[in-house]
C-alpha cells in the first residue's frame, strides 16, 4: 500500500523539486558530526568541478560521527553545468534540513544525499515522489505506449549499454513527440538499477497516467516523461525511436516498404511532368534567367516583411535535399546549402519532424526574425510551409560557424588578434541592437560560438533565433518552467530559476568572448592541475595579476597587451553571478571602444565551485532567493 502526501514547492524554483528530511529527527549535532558533515559537503562540490558527474566521500570513517555523502548529475549534463548544481545542492541542504542526521536534496538537475548510515551502494525507493504537469492527455493509448517507451529505456540503461542512464524520443502520432529520460545513481548494480527503475515505473499508473508530463523519483533513480526536448543531445542520447505500439512482421515490413517506394516514384514522375509542362508553356515568353526575386510569393506570406518561396525552387536548388548539399545538423534538424537559378547562394533549414517544434513556434520564429535587418544578424531570406514542410532560407555563410574556426586547432591558426577583436566587437553590436535597437526587443536565450556565423570577409553574424523571445516595452525580465539553451552559456539565474532577461544574453556573451581569448570551450575546460572551469580560472589569473596566461598561445606574435587585458576584464564584469552587477550590452560596447574609460573591478563569477579563499570572498556575491513558481510535488511514503 502506498500512502500519498501533498507538499507544495509553489515557492521554489521550476529546477528545485524536493528535499526529505522526514526519516531524521532535528537533533542537536554534535560538533564533531557538524564538522564531517561541512567536510563532506565541501568535498562534494570540489569533486563536482573535475569529477565526471558523480562521486561519494566519506568524513570521519569508522566513527560514531561519521557522515557519508554523494552526488550525481543527470546523465546528458556536462560538468560545467553539474558543479553548479551540486554547490548550489551542497549549500542548500543544510538550510532545508538543519541539523539533521540525514538528507537528500533533488533538482532538475542533480541530487545530493548525505546520511550517519553509509548506504553507498544500497538500493533506496522510499521515500518517493512525483511531479505532474496540469495537461491531461488525449490520446486514450498513450499511457500504455508511454510505458512501453520507459521500460526500453530502462532496458536501454541497464543492458545496452551498462550506462545507468538512457534517453531519447518516439513519434506518438501524427507528428507529436515525446521524450523520456532514465537514470540511477550511479553506486547501484545493473541488476539494482532495473529493480529500482522498475518500482517507478510501477507508481505512474497512481500518479501520472493522464499527465502529458511526470517525473517520479527516488533516492537510487528516477524516470521523466515529456511533451517536449528537456535534454541536451549528447553521444550517449538515444536515437528517436519508432511509434512502441506499433509491431509487425518482415513480410509486413516489406509490404510497406514496396508500398511507400512505388508512390514516391508516382510522386517524382508526377512532379518532373508538371514541372517540364511548366517549363514549356513558359519557355517562350520567359527568355531570361529565372532569379530569386522573380519566384517569392507574397500573397500567403505569413507577414508583409518575409516572402515564402515555392517549394520546388528550394528542392531544386538543393538537389531535393541531398546528403552532398547537407551542410550540417542544428537543434531543429538539417541544413543544406543551395545554389537558385540567378546564382544566389542559400542556406536552408529543415525543421525535423521530430523536433518538437510546433508550427505555430515556427511562424512566430518567422514573424519576428523578418523585422530584424542588421550586418551582424544572419539575414533571413524567405520560408516555406508546404507538404508538411518547414523551410526557413538564410543568406549563406561562406565561413561556416565561429566554433568550426576557434575550435580547430590549424583553422585556429587564422584567427589572429585583430580578427578575434572585430569579432568580438560585431557580436557586440548585434546583440545590442536585438535588445535596444530593433523593432522588438529581444532575448536570444542561446548565444555561443556555434551560433555566431562568419561571412567571406570573417565578418561575425548571430543566427538561429529558435529560442528567442521578444520583450514588450518596460519589461525587464520573464520567467519559464522551461529552461532550454546550452550548458556552459546559460546564466545562473535562468538556469536554476528559469529567469532570463537581456543580462541573461550578457553573461552567455561574456563566456563567448572569453573562448575567444583563449581559444577553448569552456564546457570542456577542465584543467586537470586546477580543477577550475573557465570562468574560476580567468578569475584566478585576474585576481593574481596573470591574466594574459590566459591567451591563446596562437596569439604570442600579434596580440596587443592592452586590449586583451581591456577585453578579459570586460568578460568578467559580463559573467559576474548577480545579474544587477553586470553590464548592459551598450555599456560593453563602449567599453570595448574606448582606450581610457576606467571599468569597476568585477566581483566573483557564476558557476564557482570549490574553496575559495579570503580575498575572493570578499567580493563574492550570493545568489537571489528562488522564483516563485506554481508547482505540485507529491511524496510517496509507505503506511
Amino acid at each position: 500500500m502506498t500512502l500519498f502526501i501533498m507538499a507544495s514547492a509553489s515557492t521554489q524554483s521550476p529546477n528545485y523539486m524536493d528535499v526529505d528530511c522526514h526519516h531524521s529527527k532535528e537533533q542537536a549535532l554534535t560538533l564533531t558530526y557538524q564538522t564531517n558533515l561541512n567536510e563532506t559537503l565541501s568535498q562534494l562540490s570540489s569533486d563536482a568541478t573535475t569529477g565526471k558527474g558523480y562521486s561519494h566521500t566519506t568524513a570521519g570513517n569508522g566513527t560514531v560521527d561519521a557522515v557519508y555523502g554523494l552526488y550525481d548529475c543527470r546523465g546528458d549534463l556536462t560538468g560545467y553545468f553539474c558543479q553548479f548544481c551540486v554547490f548550489t545542492a551542497a549549500s542548500e541542504i543544510l538550510q532545508r534540513c538543519p541539523n539533521r542526521s540525514s538528507a537528500v536534496i533533488w533538482y532538475d538537475y542533480c541530487i545530493l544525499r548525505y546520511s550517519n548510515h553509509n548506504f553507498i551502494g544500497n538500493l533506496t525507493t522510499t521515500p518517493s515522489w512525483y511531479i505532474s504537469e496540469s495537461k491531461n492527455i488525449t490520446d486514450p493509448e498513450e499511457p500504455q505506449k508511454a510505458e512501453d517507451y520507459m521500460q526500453s529505456l530502462r532496458r536501454e540503461a541497464t543492458v545496452e549499454t551498462n550506462k545507468l542512464y538512457a534517453m531519447g524520443g518516439f513519434n506518438l502520432s501524427h507528428g507529436e513527440e515525446r521524450y523520456g529520460l532514465v537514470q540511477c545513481s550511479r553506486d547501484l548494480t545493473n541488476e539494482e538499477c532495473s529493480q529500482c527503475l522498475e518500482a517507478m515505473i510501477d507508481e505512474v499508473p497512481q500518479c501520472c497516467r493522464a499527465k502529458l508530463g511526470w517525473q517520479v523519483l527516488a533516492p537510487s533513480c528516477l524516470i521523466k516523461y515529456s511533451d517536449y526536448m528537456f535534454y541536451q543531445i549528447t553521444n550517449q542520447t538515444s536515437s528517436p525511436l519508432p511509434n512502441p505500439a506499433k509491431k509487425g512482421g518482415t513480410i509486413n515490413s516489406k509490404t510497406l516498404i514496396i508500398t511507400i517506394v512505388s508512390v514516391l516514384v508516382a510522386v517524382a514522375l508526377l512532379s518532373f511532368s508538371a514541372y517540364y509542362w511548366r517549363y514549356l508553356s513558359n519557355k517562350d515568353s520567359e527568355t531570361t534567367p529565372l532569379s530569386f526575386h522573380d519566384h517569392i510569393q507574397r500573397e500567403n506570406a505569413l507577414n508583409a516583411d518575409l516572402p515564402t518561396i515555392p517549394l520546388i525552387w528550394i528542392r531544386q536548388s538543393t538537389n531535393n535535399f541531398s546528403e552532398l548539399s547537407k551542410l550540417g545538423e542544428g537543434g531543429f534538424g538539417p541544413v543544406y546549402k543551395g545554389n537558385l537559378e540567378d546564382g544566389t547562394e542559400i542556406a536552408v533549414k529543415r525543421l525535423s519532424k521530430t523536433s518538437g517544434q510546433g508550427l505555430e513556434e515556427f511562424k512566430n520564429e518567422v514573424i519576428f526574425i523578418a523585422k530584424l535587418q542588421h550586418r551582424n544578424l544572419v539575414r533571413l531570406l524567405g520560408c516555406c510551409i508546404e507538404e508538411n514542410e518547414k523551410l526557413l532560407v538564410y543568406e549563406y555563410m561562406t565561413n561556416s560557424g565561429l566554433d568550426s574556426h576557434l575550435f580547430n586547432q590549424e583553422k585556429r591558426k587564422q584567427l589572429d588578434w585583430k580578427l578575434r577583436l572585430r569579432i568580438i566587437n560585431g557580436i557586440a553590436k548585434g546583440l545590442l541592437y536585438l535588445h535596444e535597437d530593433s523593432r522588438l526587443r529581444i532575448i536570444h536565450r542561446d548565444m555561443k560560438a556555434s551560433n555566431v556565423l562568419l561571412d567571406q570577409e570573417m565578418n561575425p553574424k548571430i543566427s538561429d533565433f529558435g529560442l528567442a523571445r521578444t520583450f514588450e516595452k518596460g519589461q525587464s525580465q520573464e520567467n519559464t518552467n522551461r529552461v532550454m539553451g546550452t550548458y556552459g552559456y546559460m546564466a545562473p539565474e535562468y538556469a536554476m530559476e528559469g529567469l532570463y532577461s537581456v543580462k541573461s544574453d550578457v553573461f552567455s556573451f561574456g563566456v563567448l568572448l572569453l573562448e575567444i581569448i583563449c581559444g577553448r570551450r569552456n564546457s570542456g575546460f577542465y584543467l586537470s592541475n586546477h580543477g577550475q572551469s573557465l570562468l574560476l580560472y580567468s578569475w584566478r589569473l585576474w585576481c593574481e595579476g596573470k591574466s594574459l596566461e590566459l591567451l591563446d598561445p596562437m596569439l604570442e606574435k600579434t596580440y596587443k597587451g592592452s586590449e586583451v587585458m581591456k577585453c578579459i576584464h570586460i568578460g568578467l564584469l559580463c559573467v559576474q553571478e548577480d545579474a544587477a552587477d553586470r553590464p548592459t550590452m551598450s555599456t560593453v560596447v563602449v567599453m570595448l571602444a574606448s582606450d581610457t574609460m576606467v571599468l569597476p573591478n568585477p566581483n566573483h563569477p557564476a558557476f564557482s565551485v570549490g574553496r575559495k579563499t579570503k580575498e575572493e570572498e570578499s567580493t563574492s556575491k550570493t545568489s537571489k532567493d528562488p522564483s516563485v513558481n506554481e508547482v505540485t510535488v507529491t511524496n510517496i511514503l509507505p503506511r
